[in-house]
């Protein structure tokens, strides 16, 4: 599995990086600009995706371990036997419907761990365009899986 991107400064803003319906990076950063893009893409992850957690579970009255922003090849997000919830940062380039239920999805496993009709229940009931994320998902994922 990639290992997540190294950040390159403690805040990329502070390095020149800003975006404005297109990405600047500054001449400096030249030669790892797609080190410096993935790691922007995680701090929006980070500021977005997992507030976005807290909330959702307070909403389901569950509780994790942990929640983090991991770079995942073929998963949207993962549950784990130890109540960590890990959201892949493409999940950044997707509209907010579509990480909202990745989000829910995977929240939902702290109450039924299996796809099962309970768990499919749990997420529609939670997820009012569950269908529309998941075509969502299945027609454009595959853009989302390229580096950057």
């Amino acid at each position: 599995m990639p290992k997540p991107a190294r950040r390159c400064s403690p805040k990329l803003e502070d390095a020149g990086i800003r975006f404005a319906n297109r990405f600047f990076i500054p001449r400096s950063h030249a030669g790892r600009c797609r080190q410096v893009l993935r790691g922007w893409y995680f701090d929006r992850a980070r500021e977005k995706i997992l507030p976005r957690v807290r909330s959702h579970a307070m909403r389901l009255g569950v509780e994790f371990n942990h929640s983090g922003i991991v770079d995942n090849r073929y998963r949207w997000g993962s549950c784990t036997a130890k109540d960590n919830v890990n959201f892949n940062w493409r999940l950044i380039k997707t509209p907010m419907f579509v990480i909202d239920y990745v989000v829910i999805h995977e929240l939902a496993h702290l109450i039924e761990a299996n796809h099962t009709p309970r768990f499919w229940s749990i997420v529609s009931a939670q997820t009012a365009n569950m269908e529309r994320a998941r075509k969502w998902l299945r027609e454009n994922g595959q853009c989302l899986e390229e580096d950057v």
